[in-house]
């Protein structure tokens, strides 16, 4: 019997007297250069605490003529490099614009296949690069899907969110189609990183794309709308809103059939839906979505076989001086506790950071609020004299108890909402969360400028660790 088949025969029949399944194979796959993956949450929220993170620096949009690369930072408090970057991986083009990106295994196949590879799409080039992980801070490229390849196997580009699924299949949704034309749609990457073609049987009622999360108990998926690529990569200007080229919908796919069985119309005050965040627990029918243009965080629930979107978070617009319309707090990322008790929001323009208790995910109460950056000249939370940016990619600890922000949205909206950012850079903070308690403090020992990176200023957007995280891992 193979050693993984052993494991899990053992853990279905409580035969390691209390030893726990997920221990054993979290050491044997450290040893084996790979990293965790978790049986249940329970097990997950009981892992050991990150030592590493990943974060993509981005150099498009800046004078560097010099590729993006995947930066590893130090987070281990313990460590005599902690906070700073000790590890830098250039990727082999010049002008990808890295993103989003994942894994090419979870804990949605736990027990099964290795969590070894990060996924890593190129936003502006349409490229993807599988690379090892196997050392944290020494990352090596083990295979490139070039964008010419995906076009012609899929007619599809813009590559953005990444998830692993139980089969071994690595799924990423695309933006836009080889012309950079909306609706988009999904890819399919087989375990060996071959492209296998396109996900969905029949797209009929897709307008955009951009997030999505799915749950096989259900058998649903969910994505949400941002624009067509050529849209985005013009800059923002509300006259594409109202010509209506940016969405306001969340798609609710039967998993199975591959095809849309309910749109929900989020209308004018969920415009620009952007991450979604299913409940972790795979039971559960409950998610939230933050609208980005609206600034409002919705609740999706199942009622029946019918899907449910409501309004549940309000930010209202701030004056500002130098605007010609109240500043909007703009939405751009939410991220879900392992628990499913506590939700995090940033508010990018605006500069804070809000935690929310959403035990009742229909009538969340606010727990804590953070201040940084931002560009209302709302008084920061943190000891610099001024940040460029304001909050925007979160990723949160599996415990629960450290959330991690960075401040690059991407290169073109950047530059127009804060252009000092191409010269200054962007940076990456940590926030200590009280889960007992409730509460949020910045932790002012922590944090990263990537602005005196050595190949110029960089942007840092999504954080990752080895270990898993609380925005890569679905279970099932």
């Amino acid at each position: 019997m193979r050693r993984r088949e052993f494991l899990s025969t053992a853990a279905a029949y409580g035969l390691l007297n209390g030893t726990s399944v997920n221990s054993l194979l979290a050491n044997s796959e450290t040893q084996g250069q790979c990293h965790a993956t978790y049986a249940d949450l329970k097990a997950a929220m009981a892992a050991p605490a990150e030592e590493y993170a990943f974060v993509p620096a981005i150099l498009v949009g800046t004078q560097s003529k010099h590729p993006d690369y995947m930066a590893t930072v130090d987070v281990n408090p313990k460590s005599v490099t902690y906070g700073t970057v000790v590890g830098r991986f250039s990727l082999p083009n010049v002008g990808d614009e890295l993103h989003h990106y994942g894994w090419n295994a979870c804990s949605s196949c736990h027990g099964e296949r290795h969590r070894r590879y990060l996924v890593v799409p190129g936003l502006g080039s349409s490229n993807i690069y599988i690379i090892d992980a196997a050392n944290p801070k020494q990352l090596k490229l083990h295979k490139t899907i070039t964008a010419e390849e995906i076009a012609k196997k899929s007619n599809l580009s813009t590559p953005h969110t990444v998830h692993c699924r139980a089969d071994g299949i690595i799924m990423i949704s695309m933006l836009g189609d080889a012309q950079g034309n909306a609706p988009g749609g999904f890819l399919e990457i087989d375990e060996e990183f071959n492209l296998i073609g396109t996900w969905e049987d029949n797209s009929k009622g897709m307008n955009f794309n951009y997030d999505f999360w799915y749950q096989p108990r259900h058998n649903v998926m969910v994505s949400s709308e941002w624009a067509a690529p050529n849209t985005v990569r013009k800059g923002f200007h509300l006259e594409d809103v109202q010509a209506g080229k940016y969405g306001q919908h969340l798609q609710f796919w039967d998993w199975s059939r591959r095809e849309i069985s309910q749109s929900v119309d989020l209308g004018e005050g969920g415009m620009i839906p952007l991450e979604v965040r299913f409940h972790h627990n795979p039971d559960s029918t409950h998610g939230f979505v933050g609208a980005a243009l609206s600034s409002a965080i919705f609740h999706w629930y199942q009622e029946g076989t019918q899907w449910n979107a409501d309004n549940v978070i309000q930010v209202n617009p701030i004056e500002t001086d130098g605007w010609p319309f109240p500043v909007p707090g703009l939405i751009t990322d939410v991220v879900l506790s392992l628990d499913d008790r506590y939700l995090y929001f940033s508010n990018w323009l605006h500069g804070d950071i809000r935690q929310y208790d959403v035990s009742d995910p229909a009538s969340p109460r606010l727990t804590g609020q953070l201040w940084l950056g931002g560009v209302t000249g709302h008084k920061p939370d943190h000891k610099r004299d001024e940040l460029t940016g304001g909050p925007q990619m979160l990723q949160l600890s599996l415990d629960g108890k450290r959330l991690y922000v960075t401040s690059s949205l991407y290169s073109v909206w950047d530059n127009q909402f804060y252009p000092s950012m191409a010269e200054e850079g962007s940076w990456m903070m940590q926030i200590d969360c009280n889960i007992e308690r409730e509460g949020m403090k910045l932790n002012d020992e922590f944090l990263v400028d990537f602005g005196k990176e050595p190949w110029g200023p960089a942007r840092a957007h999504e954080i990752r660790f080895p270990g898993g995280d609380c925005t890569s891992d679905i279970w099932v």
